[in-house]
């Protein structure tokens, strides 16, 4: 139970302090290229969710969040289930979750700065940015993701 917490704490300290940082170094400069023509630090604000996805709501995206960020926590507080991929899959989660949270409580959106700049061109006369803009919070939440999927059955079997 502690390593979920201690994750889970970890997680969010990382994320305020790398969101931070990039407010004060890249929001003036736009970009900084770190390795040409495939990953730069890209400063943006964003008020939707993955991949700029407006939910229409900011109370909706809010209060979904705070009801999923619950379910986590009591699921994790009542599960009996003390396997190491469950509490390392859900303490991503959760933290990465409360990060993004703060931000759109804070700011009214959340900040982005990790750009992998795979393609960026025209598709079928379409403008298109292969990957979007991210930030640490959703790189924990997808690591998260990635571990209950490929580890879903051994972190919810009966046998444990």
């Amino acid at each position: 139970m502690i390593r979920f917490f201690l994750l889970a704490a970890t997680v969010i300290i990382l994320d305020r302090i790398t969101k931070l940082a990039a407010s004060a170094l890249l929001r003036e400069h736009g970009s900084i290229t770190i390795i040409p023509d495939w990953f730069k630090f890209t400063y943006i604000e964003n008020p939707g969710i993955a991949f700029g996805v407006d939910p229409g709501s900011r109370l909706l995206l809010i209060g979904g969040t705070v009801l999923i960020l619950l379910a986590i926590l009591i699921f994790v507080l009542r599960s009996s289930k003390r396997n190491p991929a469950f509490l390392l899959s859900l303490g991503l989660i959760f933290g990465g979750g409360t990060g993004n949270l703060f931000d759109r409580i804070a700011y009214g959106k959340v900040i982005d700065f990790l750009h992998l700049d795979l393609y960026n061109g025209y598709i079928f006369n379409t403008w298109v940015s292969l990957w979007p803009v991210f930030n640490l919070a959703d790189t924990a939440i997808t690591i998260g993701a990635v571990i209950l999927l490929i580890w879903h059955n051994s972190i919810f079997s009966d046998s444990q």
